[in-house]
């Protein structure tokens, strides 16, 4: 039987349309958060306005798997390209007409919605594209794409966000969703429409307890892995999203012009960590098992005590940053590999009806704690900013734990 092309010309315009959506998307959310930050001067204000933006993406991940496994996968692609584009039109007329806070939290949160609802489609239309030889290269391509264009997206936004500041990051971003909508038009995603003759709640009821009951009956693991997941986006994914921001432009002594070009280049190094992982998955660690993953959210949690250390010992601000450079390039690296096996681990093992509902209620559950984590993490850098290092290890020291704890779970996944 002839081996299916991996580059299909439907895979191709996902990989195209991804690139250009998550390069907007990058350097929007390099630049309104940190706008915030600059503006205001404060961590916790920083983190609670991070955290009400990942609330709809919690709530809307569910609802966009149920879409997804509902609707035409590139339809559901289109129209929230389109959406995000007129979102941010409409915040550059309203920008600086209106009360800052308010618009941010309330741009952030739907431009955090709106990708809550829109993975899904792309994470469930790699299955209907691909056969089972090339799922994993496929994952491992599209978390790369993610990667990449992020880095790219976030290097550039540092650099025209210290420049010119956060206009041309708008205008860029708007022509960026464009211009990804009328790309991903073309693409043909195979669909067969299901009939539901259930009102829109009934519909959205029924999916979730199907969802949770192939979670609770045939696959308990996956709940298991969940609340590993969970607990780490707590104490790690938390610290990085509002510490790195923090550490780098208000802890280290810094200009606010040159700060923010260092902090889109460590955004971009945390991408290339990523790329780099995606790499490594597809080459490498191909054959790495689901039993060892917790060696993989150990060392993650390690490569945090080399940040504590050099700020805890009065190093150099440059030094510093060096160190936080190449602890989040690895970080992410490990991140990413995991992320990429345990979502091919979740492809393999469900019914393809179901798919799109699944990695929904996955990521939905799986981010549930970031939130609380940001609060937190803001709270505590705003009241031990000047010695900052010890919040750092805090977080080191309880994700190691979850990492080792892992182990018993992950030693049995596949049984």
């Amino acid at each position: 039987m002839k081996q299916q092309k991996l580059f299909s010309k439907d895979f191709t315009l996902i990989v195209i349309g991804q690139i250009i959506s998550l390069f907007g998307n990058a350097i929007l959310r390099f630049a309104l958060p940190l706008y915030l930050l600059n503006k205001t001067g404060s961590p916790s204000l920083f983190a609670t306005v991070s955290a009400c933006a990942f609330i709809p993406m919690i709530v809307l991940s569910p609802i966009g798997g149920i879409v997804a496994d509902r609707v035409n996968k590139r339809n559901v692609m289109v129209i929230l390209d389109f959406a995000t584009s007129l979102l941010m039109l409409l915040f550059t007329f309203l920008f600086g007409s209106v009360n800052m806070i308010v618009l941010f939290i309330v741009t952030l949160m739907l431009l955090y919605g709106i990708a809550g609802a829109y993975q899904p489609s792309v994470q469930a239309s790699i299955p209907s594209l691909m056969d089972d030889e090339n799922l994993i290269s496929a994952n491992a391509i599209i978390n790369q794409i993610n990667s990449l264009s992020s880095l790219i997206g976030l290097v550039a936004g540092g650099a025209l966000y210290g420049f010119f500041g956060l206009k041309p990051i708008l205008i860029i971003s708007i022509i960026c969703f464009l211009f990804s909508a009328v790309m991903e038009i073309f693409i043909k995603i195979p669909f067969e429409k299901r009939e539901d003759t259930d009102g829109i709640f009934n519909i959205v009821k029924k999916d979730l307890s199907e969802s949770g009951g192939f979670i609770k009956n045939d696959k308990p693991i996956i709940g298991k892995v969940i609340i590993i997941v969970c607990a780490f986006n707590l104490f790690l994914s938390s610290l990085i999203i509002v510490g790195l921001p923090v550490i780098i432009t208000q802890a280290l002594d810094f200009s606010e012009t040159v700060s923010s070009q260092l902090y889109g280049i460590a955004q971009g190094i945390t991408a290339l960590g990523g790329l780099a992982g995606g790499i490594l998955t597809a080459t490498k660690f191909k054959g790495f098992e689901m039993e060892k993953c917790h060696v993989l959210l150990s060392w993650a949690a390690i490569l945090l005590i080399p940040i504590a250390l050099s700020m805890m010992l009065g190093l150099s601000d440059i030094f510093i940053y060096a160190v936080i450079l190449v602890s989040v390039f690895l970080i992410m690296t490990f991140a990413t590999i995991f992320t990429i096996k345990a979502m091919t681990f979740l492809q393999i093992v469900t019914p393809n009806y179901l798919i799109g509902k699944m990695i929904s209620l996955v990521m939905c559950l799986s981010m549930c704690s970031q939130p609380l984590g940001q609060v937190i993490y803001g709270f505590l850098f705003q009241n031990f900013m000047t010695n900052s290092y010890i919040v750092i290890f805090i977080g080191a020291v309880m994700s190691l734990l979850i990492g080792l704890a892992s182990k018993k779970v992950f030693s049995v996944i596949n049984d």
